[in-house]
Order: C-alpha cells, then structure tokens, then sequence
C-alpha cells in the first residue's frame, strides 16, 4: 500500500487504503451487529475551573487546554476561546470523516481543507441584552476539494456530491449542531 507523505508527492492507492480501512473496521462492525448495546459509546470531558484567573482547564489528549473568556467578553486573547473549539472540534471531525468517506468510496482527496464559521452577539453572553441570543449563530461548513477517482482522472460531480452529502451524514459533530441533543445541568 502506497502511502502519501507529508508533502503529498508519493501516489495514494486508493484501493489499498480502502481495503486496510475495511479490514480494520470490519471487526468493530460485526460486534456492533452482533451486539447493538456494544456500540453506544460513552464520552466525557471535563475541566478543573479556576476563578482568579476565569480559566477552565480542559485534560485533552493532546495535553491540557486552557480555556478563558474571548477578547469579546473582555479577555485578553492569551487562552483558547470555548466557541472556537467547537467549530475546530466540527472541522476535525469533518475532516476525518471526509477522509474515511472518500477511502471508503475509492476517491483520492488531491486537496481537501475543512473551514467552519459563524459569528455570536457578546451581549448576550455579557448580560447586556436579553433579546441577544447566547451561543453560536449558524455554521456555515465549507469544504474545498480537488478528488480524484481511484484512476487518477477528476471525480464526476455526482461522485462529489455524494462524498460531501455522506461526510455531513456521518460527521458526529455535524448532526450534533443540526439535530441537537438535550443537555441537563445539575449538581454533582
């Protein structure tokens, strides 16, 4: 199996890349079939807040992020920004799933860069408003892509189409934001 490097000069053989992708999942699709209760996985996060310095300390595989309020609500800019994680949280999962979508399909992403924006009123969050809604406006996804099939030959519309139709389906973070789910707050 030929694998890009970084540059992306080496071929990808799409037909191994999608043969290995098959064999790999094909374990964790039989015990999801075998055993539906198998494949409701449980996930969590949590952060350690700390008041004086309006920080939350989120454990991350990547090591600790350390959130604080946005330059917008009178932060300084020197830590991560809430609302933009969940548009980087969109694009990651996008671009993964779009990279599994297209193996899966046979398709050679050339060139494949996942954007996300939206915008959101301060003053809701502030207090100033309370007509101004609190959180996120819509998202605007966009997805910039050069496939190719398995040939070497530019993908037909429909064959991108169908990748970017599929992505969205299957993006966690995608149907998260377009068919919420409920969310509870109490006390530990």
């Amino acid at each position: 199996m030929s694998v890009p490097d970084p540059a992306g000069t080496t071929p990808l053989d799409v037909a191994a890349l999608g043969a290995s992708l098959r064999q790999q999942q094909r374990p964790v699709k039989a015990r999801y079939r075998d055993d539906p209760a198998s494949a409701v996985i449980p996930a969590e996060a949590s952060a350690t807040v700390d008041q004086r310095s309006l920080t939350a300390t989120v454990p991350t595989w990547a090591g600790d992020l350390v959130a604080g309020l946005h330059p917008g609500a009178g932060g300084d800019g020197s830590r991560a920004c809430s609302a933009d994680l969940v548009l980087q949280a969109l694009v990651a999962c996008a671009g993964v799933t779009l990279a599994a979508v297209a193996t899966a399909l046979g398709l050679e992403l050339r060139r494949a860069q996942v954007r996300a924006s939206t915008t959101w009123d301060a003053r809701g969050t502030l207090g100033l408003d309370r007509e101004a809604r609190v959180g996120l406006g819509d998202v605007e996804l966009v997805l910039d892509l050069e496939v190719l099939t398995a040939d070497g030959r530019p993908a037909a519309p429909e064959q991108v189409d169908k990748l970017v139709q599929l992505t969205e389906r299957y993006c966690v973070v995608a149907r998260t934001l377009t068919e919420p789910a409920g969310l509870s707050v109490r006390l530990a």
